[in-house]
């Protein structure tokens, strides 16, 4: 019987009528009617199906044992090739690992919605997508979603003629997914790769979660066909609100069941949005329906779907009835089991509302997957941004030191007092030149050590110095991007407990090399006998206070370049600077590696996933 809809492309009509425009406004067709016109053409199509067995039987036995391994009695003919199996389940594993590689770990905005898109997508992979393409002749997976009290639960028990899932008038009823078949289909769900990542049971239980699925055969499932009985799509319970989309995300088809009451609200046009954008294959159960208003509610609820753009969706109705032992009576499920008979019986209409469903998946890995590369890449971009403000901190800090050296700042405080007492009021010469034995040779030493040692601790306060205002200059940056950058710098404010000691060292070591620079380079470039009749450390202190007077008038810049020469001193000091900030930059890379330790522990990819995701995406598109 015509039902008024026009013919998807690739699709044939089914001579099951169900409720549509036209219905509207005229009396429903007497269920017995509808029984008998599906029960003729069930015959027909029984008769057909037995002449095609007979033929079949008579093909060589060489053909049967090309049928593609995933082939088998539940419709040989819709299997995909072994080839195409092969390739298309490369390029989603392809996909799957660059899916399974990815990483947010800063939590920027929208970052809960790209980890649950992840999750979603990874889930669809493993439980729905790489499974029906590996086992394309499996039975059509009709999940049975919808919200809270919509009678899911009672419509599975209704069509299977038994009581298989919990309902009650405690909320929530169903915790655990139960799946309803045919016997001859349970091999494919009891054990298969569809939905592989739960428990499977034999019977609800209790204290069994989310994380089971409970499988049921009946006679009374026509065969090709399965039901899944999910949570509901608004639980409270977050775990039931999760596995309800995991169910849907691993379906061929969606039996949507609302109520009468409720049809209009967000949660059914939420689900309905979902399914429009992801091409599943959508029928509708308006249940508890009063008949005095069923034309009124039918109406209303054709012309939401029309606007939406779904006015062609299949839509049953359930009247308010009386439910006992957990099933309505069977003239309220007649249509909607004829339905199923009917997809039952025709193989190429299920396979086409398969391939349909899978089509529409594999099509919103167009968008979703590249928006999950896109994040990824904000990840990226964000981490390279709060890596700059290391880098930029330190340059200063560098440059904060440069400063120091330049003007002179360094001589001052108790590094000028020392430098006083070390050259002292009288001929400087006498002050450096070799020691002799005697009181003098004592003193000496002394002065030597101590000035060192000023100089040390005044160079070791410049740099230190420096490292504090970049390491709060890091933080402060930080802070001033995102709440996140305040959480990566946490306990960072301050520079490491070991900068101080490894200051110490760094410095200690430089004023050694300089000594040996003077002391080598000062002999090769000037007589020997001007500069060895000088203490080696005590030149070298004053050619110290020379790089950091900040003046070429000084006393000491003119008694080094008297017994160094100019050109001498400048090649020296050039050498004796850059090792200087040489270290200096080591001292404040350590220093770096505390911020970039913080940035890798957040698990940020780098942009390489990104381009993964993108090339797998590709590379799928061109294997359909």
């Amino acid at each position: 019987m015509d039902d008024g809809r026009q013919e998807s492309p690739g699709e044939q009509t089914l001579n099951l009528r169900a409720v549509t425009d036209e219905d509207l406004g005229e009396s429903a067709e007497a269920p017995e009617e509808a029984a008998q016109d599906v029960s003729d053409s069930s015959e027909d199509s029984s008769e057909e199906s037995a002449d095609s067995s007979e033929e079949a039987s008579e093909e060589p036995e060489e053909a049967a044992e090309e049928e593609p391994a995933v082939a088998d009695e539940a419709g040989s003919s819709s299997a995909l090739p072994p080839e195409a199996v092969e390739v298309l389940t490369g390029a989603l594993n392809q996909l799957r690992e660059s899916v399974v590689d990815l990483r947010f770990g800063l939590d920027l905005p929208g970052v809960e919605d790209a980890r649950k898109a992840r999750a979603d997508l990874l889930a669809q992979l493993d439980d729905y997508v790489i499974p029906r393409v590996r086992t394309s002749a499996a039975p059509a997976l009709i999940v049975i979603a919808g919200s809270t009290g919509a009678g899911k639960s009672t419509l599975v028990n209704s069509l299977a003629e038994r009581h298989v899932s919990r309902t009650g008038v405690r909320r929530p009823t169903t915790g655990t997914p139960v799946l309803v078949c045919h016997p001859d289909d349970e091999k494919w769900f009891s054990g298969g790769e569809m939905l592989g990542g739960l428990e499977r049971l034999e019977r609800p239980t209790r204290d069994v979660g989310v994380g089971a699925l409970v499988v049921i055969a009946t006679e009374k499932l026509p065969q090709g066909v399965a039901l899944l009985d999910t949570p509901d799509i608004d639980s409270v319970v977050e775990e039931h609100h999760a596995i309800a989309h995991r169910m849907l995300d691993a379906a061929d088809l969606w039996i949507f069941v609302t109520t009468a009451a409720r049809y209009a609200d967000a949660p059914a046009w939420n689900l309905l949005r979902l399914a429009k954008e992801r091409g599943a294959r959508l029928a509708i159960v308006l249940s508890r329906v009063q008949p005095r208003s069923r034309d009124v509610v039918m109406k209303h609820f054709a012309r939401m779907l029309s606007e939406y753009g779904m006015g062609e969706i299949d839509r049953f109705v359930i009247h308010e009835s009386s439910v006992q032992d957990g099933r309505l009576p069977d003239s309220e499920v007649t249509e909607l089991r004829l339905w199923l008979a009917e997809l039952s019986v025709d193989e190429d209409r299920r396979a086409a509302a398969v391939r349909e469903t899978l089509g529409g998946v594999l099509n919103s890995f167009r968008t979703r997957v590249p928006a999950l590369a896109r994040h990824l890449e904000g990840q990226v971009a964000f981490r390279a941004e709060l890596r700059t403000d290391v880098e930029a901190a330190y340059m200063g800090a560098l440059a904060e030191i440069d400063q120091a050296v330049r003007s002179g700042s360094l001589i001052n405080g108790e590094v000028l007092a020392r430098w006083q007492d070390f050259a002292g009021t009288g001929d400087l010469m006498r002050t450096i030149a070799v020691r002799k034995r005697g009181k003098a040779a004592k003193q000496g030493p002394e002065r030597i050590t101590a000035f060192r040692t000023a100089l040390r601790a005044g160079l070791e306060s410049v740099i230190v110095s420096a490292a504090n205002h970049a390491a709060e200059e890091v933080v402060a940056r930080w802070r001033h991007r995102s709440e996140v950058g305040a959480t990566l710098g946490a306990g960072l404010e301050r520079p490491s407990d070991d900068l101080v000691r490894h200051t110490a060292r760094a410095i200690a070591a430089w004023q050694e090399h300089v000594t040996e620079l003077v002391r080598t380079e000062g002999v090769a470039k000037r007589s020997v006998s001007k500069v060895v009749s000088f203490d080696a450390d005590a030149l070298s202190l004053i050619f110290m206070v020379a790089l950091f007077s900040g003046t070429t008038e000084g006393v000491s810049h003119r008694l080094v370049t008297a017994l160094l020469g100019a050109e001498s001193l400048r090649g020296i000091g050039a050498k004796a600077l850059s090792d200087l900030r040489a270290r200096i930059g080591m001292l404040f890379d350590e220093e770096s590696m505390r911020y970039v330790q913080a940035l890798d522990s957040a698990g940020i990819p780098d942009e390489s996933t990104a381009t993964r995701l993108y090339q797998a995406t590709y590379n799928l598109e061109v294997v359909r």
